[in-house]
């Protein structure tokens, strides 16, 4: 899987993308957002990231997509992006998404998320998406909002931190396809 956008590759991790993924990914002010990042993140960590990556690249059918993001004018991986979760029958799939401290609100979550919704919605033909994240995490949910997702509910102490060991609430947001195809068209 590949999608190009204007400035974006989103592709699948390959094991010569450790060193990348680990040096964004070892910043507490990263991981601390982030249920399954530990910290410090080493390129062990990241091995093992991409090694479960692939495993699940394999599954039929495929109920998960993991995807580096990779500026095209740098060349290296800053951050990731991840489709789980999904459920075929229900039509119903995850979002997960971080991204090196250096690329905060320059909008290229933003733009990554864009296209990985226009994936799940046409190629997919999943007809709800599901962001999960924590209440602190602002960044996440500026992202969410942009992006046309609703604040569904807060899920009580119902997340851990790996980096941290702290517990954290969490706010659901979805987005219904309906919606989007309405957004697109205003857009």
């Amino acid at each position: 899987m590949k999608l190009i956008t204007k400035r974006l590759i989103l592709r699948e991790p390959k094991l010569k993308d450790a060193e990348d993924i680990a040096e964004q990914a070892d910043n507490l002010k990263v991981s601390k957002l982030m249920c399954p990042l530990p910290y410090p993140y080493t390129i062990k960590d990241a091995k093992g990231f991409i090694e479960d990556c692939n495993k699940r690249a394999k599954e039929k059918p495929r109920k998960h997509y993991s995807c580096v993001i990779k500026l095209k004018e740098e060349e290296k991986v800053i951050g990731i992006i991840t489709l789980e979760g999904i459920n075929y029958f229900e039509g119903y799939g995850d979002y997960g998404y971080w991204l090196g401290e250096k690329y905060w609100r320059l909008g290229i979550m933003s733009e990554a998320l864009e296209a990985f919704i226009n994936f799940a919605f046409t190629k997919l033909k999943l007809k709800r998406l599901q962001i999960a994240c924590f209440v602190e995490n602002k960044g996440s949910e500026v992202v969410a909002k942009k992006m046309g997702f609703k604040l569904e509910g807060t899920i009580r102490q119902g997340s851990r931190s790996k980096a941290t060991g702290k517990t954290h609430n969490h706010h659901i947001y979805g987005l219904l396809k309906e919606e989007w195809r309405k957004a697109e068209k205003r857009g």
